[in-house]
């Protein structure tokens, strides 16, 4: 019997079996993909574009998504940007405003030097007449303050005015542009008396007028024009301004002309008030 078996599994015998298993699987190869490649094809028409679809979906909300926060992120650092531009105009504003009230110190301190000879005391403005020039103008110092009637008051380079009122807490200055203002004065290199006047409308153009000084003086552009030795109410030497356009008068026995002022009388702010009163020349 075992003899049998051995003749049977002989070597040819082997291979054929095995050439037969191998055709098994190729055809079972072909079988699979015969049934298969129909799915297939519909997975590739059905599924596939659908897949795209999504995925583009996904890649657009995923844009959106990163677009939003972008712009979240933009106005965020727009609103901090805004922000900081408004600190630094404030801190810009306040710096400016610093610097106008250390110029103004200076001044007055330039100016307290200057007259250094004389008690001052100083006031700011906190009213002034409705014109756009300061021709009379309140302070926030007064009798309390040892501020009295006459007394003159300086800013800037020079002369103010006087003062014409004076209550317990604030007093009135009058400007030497004023209409109403006569100011006796002199040539600082030559001390020849003239007149200086206020004149609200040619203040306008910058000046205020010369008039009554000797035909005979010898007067040049920029010339100094301070407060003279004979004024009632000023006191003597304070700059009042510079000679402008001097010239003879048709009566060939005077001059007269304009006086740049050594003040701006459109921005004052702070003035100094001399306490020392002048004693009336008689």
């Amino acid at each position: 019997m075992r003899n049998r078996l051995k003749k049977f599994f002989t070597a040819r015998v082997w291979l054929t079996l095995l050439v037969c298993i191998c055709f098994f699987f190729i055809g079972l190869t072909f079988f699979t993909d015969a049934l298969t490649k129909p799915l297939q094809k519909i997975t590739s028409s059905v599924i596939i574009p659908m897949q795209k679809g999504v995925n583009g979906i996904g890649l657009w909300l995923t844009e959106k998504s990163d677009l939003l926060v972008s712009v979240e992120k933009l106005q965020s650092e727009n609103s901090d940007l805004r922000q900081e531009i408004e600190d630094l105009k404030a801190e810009n504003l306040q710096i400016q405003k610093e610097n106008v009230e250390l110029n103004t110190l200076r001044e007055l301190y330039k100016l307290d030097k200057t007259y250094s000879n004389y008690k001052k005391v100083g006031a700011s403005v906190i009213g002034r007449s409705s014109d756009n020039w300061y021709s009379t103008f309140t302070i926030d110092k007064g009798s309390k303050d040892g501020i009295e009637v006459d007394m003159n008051v300086v800013a800037g380079n020079g002369l103010v005015g006087i003062v014409t009122t004076v209550s317990d807490n604030f007093s009135i200055v009058r400007a030497i542009i004023d209409d109403s203002s006569n100011v006796s004065s002199m040539l600082l290199n030559t001390s020849d008396i003239c007149t200086v006047s206020g004149d609200l409308q040619l203040v306008d153009e910058g000046y205020i007028k010369l008039q009554h000084l000797d035909g005979d003086v010898k007067i040049n552009d920029g010339d100094m024009i301070v407060t003279s030795n004979i004024s009632e109410k000023y006191l003597e030497g304070i700059l009042i301004g510079y000679a402008k356009d001097i010239t003879l008068d048709s009566n060939n026995l005077t001059q007269s002309g304009y006086i740049v002022p050594a003040v701006d009388f459109k921005h004052i702010n702070t003035v100094l008030v001399i306490l020392d009163k002048k004693t009336a020349t008689k």
